[in-house]
């Protein structure tokens, strides 16, 4: 009976004694950020063939010369297969006061652009091509990733030189990193754009784009160690 006695106690003091966890070391917590500019060589276009007719074959009819005619005159700049692809399409009835009074049919085509310089005048193809609107212009850089990681570096060590100077402040040192986060931008700058085709001519006047730079900012987020001075 005895023996069963201590053991249950133990059995009860277990618990007890688990929920009693050393204290946490102190820790010191700084974040960094860092910019780079880099220049922005390539961009992607929305471009959108859009046709009416009464009946939805022949809006989709129409829709597809036209696209295959926009098609031709991309190709035609140069562009290959793989800068090209369908990004949506749908065909759907158009109502005046819940009344059916056609169809209309839209394609849109995502364009990879590699040269800056080409932009305007595949904006200008397009629509002279048969293309009805351009609705997205995207600028990214092809370098956008090792510019990217610098920064990163450069945030790490403003955070781990904000950290040292905290420690020194607190009278001790500082320890081993506990915790290192990041974030950062992709190196995708989209622009406010959109144009329709001109009936009197869309490319009369050449389009003029200046991509300029793209900013990039990153951050980290760092945990550290604090050792005091009297250990």
């Amino acid at each position: 009976m005895r023996i069963v006695e201590i053991a249950l106690l133990s059995a009860l003091a277990w618990p007890l004694a688990a929920q009693v966890a050393p204290p946490a070391p102190p820790a010191i917590i700084t974040n960094g950020e860092a910019h780079a500019d880099v220049q922005a060589d390539r961009a992607t276009l929305l471009v959108t063939v859009e046709t009416h007719a009464p009946t939805a074959a022949a809006a989709a009819q129409d829709n597809a010369r036209r696209s295959r005619a926009t098609l031709d005159t991309l190709r035609a700049l140069g562009l290959t297969r793989d800068q090209t692809g369908t990004f949506g399409y749908n065909v759907q009835p158009e109502y005046t006061r819940a009344v059916v009074t056609g169809y209309v049919a839209r394609n849109t085509v995502r364009v990879d652009i590699r040269k800056i310089d080409d932009v305007g005048r595949t904006i200008d193809a397009a629509l002279a091509g048969g293309a009805t609107s351009i609705g997205s212009l995207q600028f990214s850089a092809s370098n956008a990733d090792s510019a990217r990681r610098e920064a990163f570096a450069r945030a790490t060590v403003q955070a781990r030189a904000d950290a040292e100077a905290l420690a020194r402040a607190a009278g001790g040192t500082l320890g081993p990193l506990l915790e290192l986060s990041a974030s950062g931008e992709s190196g995708i700058r989209p622009v406010m754009y959109a144009a329709r085709a001109n009936v009197a001519g869309a490319a009369a006047v050449p389009t003029p784009i200046d991509a300029g730079p793209i900013t990039l900012t990153v951050s980290v987020n760092t945990r550290w160690q604090f050792v005091p001075a009297n250990r």
